[in-house]
């Protein structure tokens, strides 16, 4: 498995509590025509027009309008989209499934919502108790000035 770190570049545009608003230049990290390359960047630009900013921990002290480098474990990415996209929908197909057992097609219906509401809190709370328990290596960080 390759360990090396997904680096994007940037400008910061805000700073708050040791943390850096980054507005990217481009999407994904860039390696869209190299071979094992996942073509994302050319996603994100269809369905992303503007501007995309990010935020990453200021490790280096950058100031605002410095151009830096962020960068992140490659796994964290794939980790992050599971659970925001994977978890609802198995939330949702479980609570549909488990209701049309019980109550019928209505029950069904009423499952997923209920699978989805439970899915949504799930990940909300994952995700606000990884923003404060997770260590610095899974999320972004300023890694140098440019």
């Amino acid at each position: 498995m390759n360990d090396e770190l997904i680096t994007v570049r940037g400008t910061v545009r805000a700073l708050e509590d040791g943390r850096a608003l980054i507005e990217v230049e481009q999407g994904g990290c860039g390696r869209c025509h190299e071979e094992g390359g996942c073509g994302g960047q050319q996603l994100t630009q269809m369905f992303c027009s503007g501007p995309r900013t990010y935020e990453a921990d200021n490790t280096i002290g950058a100031h605002v309008g410095d151009k830096v480098v962020i960068a992140t474990v490659p796994g964290s990415v794939r980790k992050t989209a599971n659970l925001a996209y994977g978890v609802p929908l198995l939330g949702m197909i479980g609570g549909a499934i488990v209701g049309m057992q019980l109550f019928g097609e209505m029950g069904g219906m009423l499952g997923a919502l209920a699978g989805l509401g439970a899915a949504f809190a799930y990940v909300r709370g994952r995700s606000n108790r990884d923003a404060y328990t997770s260590g610095l290596d899974s999320r972004p960080q300023i890694v140098s000035r440019l």
